[in-house]
């Protein structure tokens, strides 16, 4: 089967970014985090760090512990998309991108001569070569390559950092057979505990399942997804609908009371808001929840009557969170679920909520021409910084706003 898809993963990339930006990081532990307080998480780790076994998701205090010299710097999200897009740029100098999987992922299609594993390799050393000489050396990536793009990711991440793959269709049991069900993309740990009571306790075991054993173990098409692929097929991505918009934050110190928390979660409510407009659909529900450190977390839904505005969207969060329990906050999060299109949405009847619409997306407009924030609801004056621009697995924000606001 041919070698139809090469896939390129940028190694520690926002901890990496930061030493591209700051020469003085190079060559140091470097961990990225949201807040500067001991009682965050680190969401990214340069591999000078990872020796110390300082990972994604280690709590800062641990983290020291595990390495004092540990180097903390303070998360820049909108220089992270910035030089997402340049390293794009200098990429599809090279190959055109098929698809942008996510801040640090991207796939290719390989066509005709590109398909052969000398060339493949030669355009993925290319890659490489450019991204180190035209927007940094500090920045390393690992290419895999492979009959499709989910056989190409899991090369990827075969030779870390800084690697090059090639997994070919008859080669995929035996390369894959080190590997935890939980190493491949797409199965949790709940799944893979699925898989080991159908008695598929291994990668191995996974990739010699006949399709009809997949699908049982799976309950569905999924299984037969999961064979072909596993098999080399171009199966192409599932198709798939968005579910929900939603924003959530781990409150800075400065946020961790109850005006503060307050203040934060508005400001995610009038982002997804813009953002449901953006996507030109409306939501039936919305969702809050409150992490704290001194009590369990709080998670409570209100139904909507198929909205898009923010003043309604406002006004039910408003009413959620007269119900939140005193306590200290940690953390919050917001989602607009049940979304609709305007097709199957039903529209505003009365003047006072056409005229919401109208005002709000007025406000996009505004805030589109001008920067982000240049024209907002009185509501998010408290916390106008406390919840900017952060990068969520699979989607890249829009910056361009945040820069206009910053040149103002």
């Amino acid at each position: 089967m041919p070698l139809r898809a090469l896939f390129l993963d940028m190694n520690a990339y926002f901890a990496s970014a930061e030493q591209h930006f700051r020469p003085e990081l190079r060559g140091r532990p470097v961990a990225v985090v949201q807040a500067m307080t001991a009682s965050t998480c680190c969401i990214a780790a340069s591999y000078e760090a990872r020796a110390f076994g300082v990972r994604t998701g280690t709590n800062v205090g641990e983290a020291i512990l595990k390495c004092p010299s540990l180097e903390l710097v303070k998360a820049r999200h909108v220089e992270y998309v910035e030089l997402h897009h340049r390293i794009r740029e200098v990429v599809e100098t090279v190959l055109p991108i098929e698809a942008v999987r996510s801040i640090d992922e991207m796939s290719f299609r390989l066509m005709g001569p590109e398909r052969e594993p000398a060339r493949a390799v030669e355009l993925g050393l290319a890659m490489k070569r450019a991204i180190h000489e035209k927007v940094g050396p500090t920045l390393r990536c690992s290419v895999g390559i492979g009959p499709n793009a989910f056989l190409a990711k899991t090369a990827s991440n075969l030779q870390k950092p800084d690697g090059l793959t090639v997994l070919r269709e008859e080669e995929v049991a035996g390369r894959l057979a080190g590997l935890e069900l939980e190493d491949l993309t797409g199965i949790s740990d709940k799944m893979a505990a699925r898989l080991r009571r159908a008695g598929i306790g291994s990668v191995r075991e996974l990739c010699e399942a006949s399709e009809s054993r997949l699908e049982r173990a799976w309950g569905g098409v999924v299984g037969r997804r999961w064979a072909l692929m596993l098999r080399g097929e171009d199966v192409g991505p599932p198709e798939t609908a968005r579910r929900q918009v939603g924003h959530s934050r781990i409150l800075p110190p400065e946020h961790r009371t109850e005006d503060g928390a307050r203040a934060v979660t508005a400001h995610l409510v009038q982002k997804a808001a813009v953002r449901l407009r953006a996507m030109e659909r409306w939501t039936h529900r919305m969702y809050l929840s409150v992490a704290f450190t001194d009590r369990e977390k709080w998670k409570r839904e209100a139904k909507l009557p198929g909205v898009q505005d923010t003043p309604t969207l406002m006004e039910a969060f408003a009413e959620l969170w007269w119900h939140k329990p005193a306590g200290a906050p940690r953390a919050v999060s917001v989602a607009l679920r049940d979304l609709a299109t305007a097709e199957s949405a039903t529209a505003a009847l009365f003047e006072p909520s056409r005229k919401r619409e109208r005002v709000s997306k007025a406000l996009d407009a505004i805030n589109a021409k001008y920067g982000t924030n240049a024209a907002y609801f009185a509501s998010l004056q408290e916390a106008k910084e406390g919840a900017g621009v952060r990068i969520a697995f699979s989607q890249i924000p829009d910056v361009s706003g945040e820069r206009r606001r910053e040149e103002r």
